[in-house]
């Protein structure tokens, strides 16, 4: 282990990636990449040598050993709609659930709508009678990152393994990010309506700060920007601070009902953060922001569940892999792989990252835009997609480990491809690549020559 953070502070040091410009792709923020590394032939042979088969999930039987013994397991994706990624996690969730008793599963979506969906694998009180009918209720583009049959099968799978557990010991399913916020509101004032109504009028009056741009954080941000709204900051601020000040007059209320109310309070505050600094600021710091609200949630969840607690994440390779080796760091842009090496400590931590040659994969073509089933066309020459797509083989993963760490070939920047929300194929090879060094960036990874779209709820 020693080893290894040795080589962190080195390749931190030495790394040098040519300048780009900072774009911006829909959900995620990635800079542009450049062309990459023109793998060799020595390259390809020693990945082809240490490639691990992956066809089903006994194939992950090495990877699920290390990973069980790290408090996190941070698993990623490449697209935000592709089939075998959301499969493959389910796989790995299950098994880390199963065989080495992980606490929860917070995943890259809204608190306050996806804790419908932690009420019913847990069969708490009211909870809705199918994980469909949870994800079928979803409103918040994009309806099929969470609105899918995958999602739907994992639900089901975690509530009857929960079925055979004490309330207190059953498996979690949080969102994590920063949206929905105008959600997360209405659930603050209600709680407050109904347990402490001196409270409530407290938290409603903060609130209305908000009021006059309707539930549009984006006109909110512009307004603050050009010096004619009044900045929210205090205010929601302000809310929070009622959860952690009245605790002993909210005493009757139980545990996961109070966390559940406390977390949405935490959502409107960082997300008026998020927003504003998304429109007055032109660096990293909305980025930022959004990555050490999700951090922060993952933590609070590891203290709910109590010191020896440890859970898996589901988010983008760019929010997973360690940002430190990419090109993100040119522009001080931080992710929670990162944070969480940081703070746990690498060898409590285990990252795994996924790509693909070519496939399908469900995206929009614009914010908000229809859903579309678009081509992936086949990775750009010098990707690390590429250069695995050159093995030959149709499918393996990789366990990333000091060897890999000092083979020159492998510890070249190569383009690593990232698919947001929002999706153009005929610009892939231009917009869709962060310069990598993977070996580093992640702990594992998971390779398809060709996948497919996943399959949404509503079509």
């Amino acid at each position: 282990m020693r080893s290894f953070r040795a080589r962190t502070i080195l390749y931190f040091l030495i790394l040098f990636f040519p300048a780009t410009s900072f774009g911006h792709d829909s959900d995620d923020f990635l800079p542009a990449a450049s062309s990459g590394y023109d793998a060799d032939d020595d390259a390809v042979s020693w990945i082809r040598s240490r490639a691990l088969p992956l066809s089903t999930g006994n194939d992950l039987e090495s990877m699920i050993e290390i990973a069980g013994e790290r408090k996190l397991v941070l698993t990623g994706e490449a697209s935000h709609g592709t089939r075998e990624y959301y499969a493959w996690r389910d796989t790995i969730s299950r098994r880390l659930i199963e065989d080495h008793g992980f606490n929860f599963i917070a995943v890259e979506g809204d608190w306050a709508s996806l804790y419908e969906l932690n009420r019913y694998v847990k069969g708490m009180s009211g909870a809705a009678s199918g994980a469909a009918a949870v994800l079928e209720n979803l409103d918040r583009w994009p309806l099929w990152m969470w609105g899918n049959e995958e999602i739907v099968a994992l639900a089901e799978w975690l509530r009857s393994y929960n079925e055979g557990l004490p309330e207190d010991k059953r498996v979690g399913f949080y969102g994590m990010d920063v949206y929905d916020e105008f959600r997360s509101k209405d659930e603050v004032l209600a709680f407050f309506e109904t347990h402490n109504t001196g409270l409530y009028d407290q938290a409603r009056q903060y609130y209305d700060c908000f009021s006059p741009y309707g539930r549009d954080s984006w006109e909110y941000a512009q307004s603050v920007a050009r010096g004619i709204g009044e900045e929210c900051s205090d205010p929601a601020a302000a809310v929070f601070a009622l959860f952690e000040e009245h605790r002993g007059d909210l005493k009757e209320v139980a545990g996961d009902e109070y966390y559940f109310a406390k977390q949405n309070a935490r959502v409107v505050k960082n997300a008026e953060k998020f927003y504003r600094k998304s429109v007055t600021r032109q660096d990293a710091s909305a980025w930022n922001s959004r990555a050490g609200h999700m951090n922060t949630t993952v933590n609070h969840l590891l203290d709910l569940y109590g010191e020896d607690a440890r859970g898996i994440v589901w988010a983008h390779n760019t929010h997973i892999g360690d940002a430190r080796f990419t090109e993100m760091q040119q522009f001080r842009q931080e992710n929670i792989g990162q944070m969480a090496r940081l703070e746990h400590g690498p060898e409590n931590v285990f990252l795994i990252g996924f790509s693909t040659y070519q496939g399908e994969v469900k995206a929009g073509a614009q914010w908000e835009g229809a859903m579309q089933k678009m081509e992936v066309p086949p990775a750009r020459q010098g990707s690390i997609e590429a250069v695995f797509e050159s093995t030959g083989m149709d499918a393996f993963h990789l366990l990333l480990d000091d060897d890999d760490r000092t083979h020159d070939g492998f510890m070249e920047p190569m383009g690593n491809r990232a698919i947001g929300v929002v999706y153009d194929p005929r610009n892939d090879h231009q917009q869709n690549y962060v310069n990598t060094v993977v070996p580093m960036r992640y702990d594992a990874i998971l390779f398809f020559r060709e996948t497919e779209a996943l399959t949404p709820l509503i079509r």
